[in-house]
C-alpha cells in the first residue's frame, strides 16, 4: 500500500491501560513514516470518524505521547456506538468512506471490546463492498476479559488487581470490627455475563479471608447463598461477598436489572450489592456494609498491574506491525506459554472468530459449590495482577497526561447522527 494516514479510536468503557495501547500504537506508527503518514484519532471514538471530528496526534510531542502509558481513561474520548450492518445503515459506511478518502486514511485501528471487534470487522469489509482499500486492525481492550482466543485482555489485569487489593483491605477492616459491628461486607464489581473480575476477589483466600463469590456463570440460589454466609460468619465472625453485576436468578433476570438499556441495547445494570446485602440482613440479621466499585475499578491507574500495562503497550504496537505486514481484519492476541514462570507471546486472531463471541469463566475455574475459585483459576490470575508500574507523583497526586487534541480541519459537509 502507498503511504497512507491512519485512524485510531477508543471505544466502549475505558480502562486504566487503554492509553498505554494508544501510546504503543502511535509510537510504532511514528517509526514507519515511509508507510504511515499522520495518525488521526477519532474524538469520542467512531463518532469522530462519522462527524469528521479528527484529532491530529502529530501535534503532540514525543514526551506527551510517552506519558499516555501512565495515564488512565481515554485520552481522545470514547463512545458506546455500534455500527449496524451495511444493509441496515449504508449511509454510515458511505460516510466513513467519504471521511477516509478526504483525509487519505488507509489504516483503521479500533481499540475496544467485543462490540468494537464487530465494528472493526464490518469496516474491514468496506474495501470489498464499497471499493475503497482499508486495513482494519482491532486492538483488544476490555476489563471484562471476555474476548475469545486471546488469553487475557488489556484492562483486565489492572481491574483484577484493584478488586483483589480492595477486597483484602476492606475485609481486614471488617474483621477488625465484626465482634460488635459489621459482619458482612458486599462488594459489587463489573462483569455482565462473565465473572472474571469477581473471580479476582477469590485471590484473598490465601490471606485467610472468608469470601463468597457470586458469578454470572452460576445461577443465584438464595437459600444456598444464605447458608454459605451463615456458615462463614459462625466460623470466622465475618465474611466478604464479591458479587458480579451480572449475577442473575435461574430465569435469567439480573439481581441488578433496572429495566433500562444502554447504547448497545444491553440491560442497564447497577445495584446487585444492596440487593444481596438486603437478603443477608433479612435472613440473618447481620449488620452489613456494601460498596460498588463502579468506575473506580477501571480508572485506578495508580495501582495498575505491570503485566497489564506492558501487554497493553505491546498489543498497540503489534497492531501497526500487523497492518504493515498486510494483515487485515485481525486482532493481536496474548498467547500464554506457561504459568510459572509466566511466559507469553503475541499472536493474532481473525476478527470473524472474535466479533460477537464472549469468553466465559471455564467450569474448572469455579469451585464445585459455585462460590469460589479453584487452584487452576488462581494460577491463571496470579501473573496478570503481578507487578506495579506507578506513575510519577507531584504534590501527593499522580501526574497524568493532558493532550492538546488539536482538531484536523474539516473538508466535508456536516453529518447528522440518527
Amino acid at each position: 500500500m502507498a503511504k497512507k494516514n491512519a485512524f485510531y479510536a477508543q471505544s466502549g468503557g475505558v480502562t486504566a491501560v487503554i492509553n498505554a495501547s494508544a501510546c504503543g500504537l502511535i509510537e510504532a506508527a511514528r517509526k514507519h513514516k515511509a508507510k504511515i503518514g499522520k495518525v488521526y484519532a477519532g474524538r469520542n471514538g467512531i463518532i469522530g470518524a462519522l462527524t469528521e471530528d479528527l484529532i491530529d496526534t502529530s501535534k503532540e510531542t514525543a514526551a506527551a505521547i510517552a506519558a499516555l502509558r501512565f495515564t488512565p481513561a481515554g485520552a481522545f474520548g470514547s463512545a458506546r456506538y455500534k455500527l449496524k450492518s451495511l444493509e441496515a445503515n449504508k449511509r454510515e459506511y458511505e460516510r466513513l468512506i467519504e471521511v477516509f478518502k478526504a483525509h487519505d486514511i488507509g489504516y483503521f485501528f479500533y481499540n475496544g471490546g467485543g462490540d468494537s471487534a464487530d465494528t472493526c470487522y464490518k469496516v474491514s469489509q468496506l474495501s470489498e463492498a464499497m471499493g475503497y482499500p482499508i486495513v482494519a486492525i482491532h486492538v483488544p481492550k476490555t476489563v471484562d476479559n471476555d474476548l475469545p482466543i486471546t488469553d487475557c485482555c488489556p484492562g483486565f489485569g489492572s481491574v483484577a488487581k484493584y478488586i483483589a487489593v480492595s477486597t483484602l483491605e476492606a475485609s481486614l477492616d471488617v474483621r477488625s470490627m465484626c465482634k460488635t459491628s459489621t459482619k458482612v461486607f458486599v462488594l459489587e464489581v463489573m462483569g455482565r455475563h462473565a465473572g472474571w473480575i469477581a473471580a479476582a476477589g477469590g485471590l484473598v483466600e490465601g490471606h485467610g479471608i472468608p469470601v463468597v463469590i457470586l458469578f454470572p456463570e452460576v445461577d443465584f440460589d438464595q437459600q444456598r447463598f444464605i447458608a454459605r454466609v451463615d456458615k462463614l460468619v459462625k466460623e470466622h465472625g465475618y465474611c466478604t461477598v464479591v458479587v458480579s453485576e451480572g449475577c442473575h436468578y435461574p430465569d435469567g433476570k439480573f439481581l441488578a436489572e433496572q429495566g433500562s438499556k444502554d447504547a448497545f441495547g444491553h440491560a442497564q445494570l447497577g445495584g446487585a450489592a444492596p440487593v444481596v446485602a438486603g437478603l443477608v440482613k433479612q435472613a440473618l440479621g447481620h449488620k452489613f456494609h456494601w460498596a460498588v466499585a463502579d468506575y473506580l475499578q477501571r480508572a485506578a491507574r495508580h495501582i495498575a498491574s505491570k503485566t497489564d500495562v506492558k501487554q497493553a503497550y505491546e498489543l498497540g504496537a503489534k497492531a501497526v506491525d500487523l497492518a504493515l505486514k498486510g494483515h487485515n481484519a485481525v486482532m493481536p492476541t496474548v498467547d500464554r506459554l506457561s504459568d510459572v514462570p509466566y511466559k507469553y507471546k503475541i499472536g493474532l486472531a481473525p476478527l470473524s472468530k472474535v466479533a460477537n463471541v464472549e469468553k466465559f469463566m471455564p467450569k474448572d475455574f469455579i469451585t464445585a459449590d459455585g462460590f469460589g475459585i479453584t487452584a487452576k483459576c488462581k494460577r491463571y490470575l496470579a501473573p496478570l495482577i503481578n507487578g506495579e508500574d506507578y506513575p510519577k507523583y507531584k504534590g501527593g497526586l499522580p501526574v497524568y497526561a493532558t493532550l492538546k487534541n488539536a482538531a484536523v480541519a474539516k473538508k466535508l459537509a456536516a453529518f447528522d447522527l440518527k
